[in-house]
């Protein structure tokens, strides 16, 4: 087993990488046995749907996990994002471009705040991003007067449903998913801001020992923002993936959606301690999740069974970061 570790080929696509992908195999073998059904391809762009917006949550907070901080605020910012652009085209009219533009705003204006209270003004993530939450539910639901908000359809007769072809496309009769390039192109581009970039280092160092960065001369407040502006950016964008896949949002919900996000990113391999991310892990720890929603639906179990599941991979992937730590140390 060492030797397979220590492999040249191995260390370059990571140990856990390979071992979460046959995790993924082995529940897709499991679940197609179980239930023939699941082998179907409308299972599978069901679970690739609910893959795309939890995918961008997954890689926005991943970013805010490195520094050593948490984000309970990106999924109630979806949805709030969700909210009010879709307010804005369905009650207001404005152009669906716009719409779509302002659920990047929402994202982003809650990125901001977010990580202004936690940067400079001290404090701890944790509250802030709880905060953050509840007035995301709040302004969600008064924008739209507490009413659920119900996106075009992509037969809408104005065309206003184009943008769900940013989600599936219709080619020859055949849905094709195209959610999945734009989600794989976004996770290129933050797996290139985290490893290769100025950003990423020092948002890494930020999680690895955040004093030893301040006293070397960074403006470690400047980087930490940066962190929750992505991940409140990366909420507006899973807004946009959210609406292309379904259809209506409802007020003052999401909050299940951050507990999803941050177990893909635990299971992927980003430590809750900071100063250790994969972007790679994350987006494997989304398929993860979004396969086993699918599976045990498929299976006609409740969706509470994969709250246990998850529940109990998060907690393995916790105590294999810790025992790593250890023995680092």
């Amino acid at each position: 087993m060492e030797n397979f570790k220590n492999s040249p080929l191995v260390k370059k696509i990571g140990f856990n990488r390979i071992v979460l992908c046959g995790v993924l195999l082995l529940m897709y073998i499991i679940f197609a046995i179980v239930s023939p059904t699941f082998l179907s391809y409308s299972r599978i762009l069901s679970a690739l749907n609910y893959a795309y917006f939890l995918g961008f949550l997954a890689l926005g907070v991943t970013f805010v996990i490195a520094t050593g901080g948490i984000d309970f605020s990106i999924g109630p910012v979806m949805f709030c994002a969700a909210l009010m652009g879709g307010r804005l085209l369905v009650k207001d009219g404005v152009p669906v471009i716009v719409a779509l533009l302002a659920c990047l705003l929402v994202g982003f204006v809650f990125g901001v705040i977010n990580g202004y209270l936690v940067a400079y003004m001290g404090l701890p993530s944790f509250i802030s991003s709880m905060a953050l939450m509840m007035l995301a539910k709040g302004v969600g639901s008064v924008f739209t007067q507490t009413q659920s908000i119900s996106w075009p359809q992509g037969t809408d007769p104005n065309g206003l449903g184009w943008f769900r072809n940013l989600i599936k496309m219709k080619v020859g009769g055949v849905d094709i998913p195209t959610g999945l390039i734009w989600l794989l192109i976004v996770a290129v581009i933050c797996a290139i801001i985290l490893n290769n970039t100025k950003i990423g280092r020092y948002i890494l160092c930020l999680g690895s020992n955040k004093e030893a960065v301040r006293l070397s001369g960074v403006n470690v407040k400047k980087w930490e923002m940066i962190a929750f502006i992505i991940s409140g950016t990366l909420a507006g964008m899973a807004a946009i993936a959210y609406v292309s896949a379904y259809t209506t949002v409802t007020p003052s919900g999401g909050d299940i959606f951050n507990n999803d996000a941050i177990a893909s990113c635990v299971m992927g391999g980003t430590s809750m301690s900071g100063g250790l991310a994969s972007i790679g892990g994350s987006i494997i720890g989304v398929m993860i999740i979004s396969l086993l929603q699918e599976g045990i639906l498929a299976m006609g179990f409740q969706k509470d069974y994969q709250y246990i599941i998850t529940g109990i991979i998060v907690l393995l992937a916790v105590f294999a970061d810790v025992r790593s730590r250890r023995r680092k140390n």
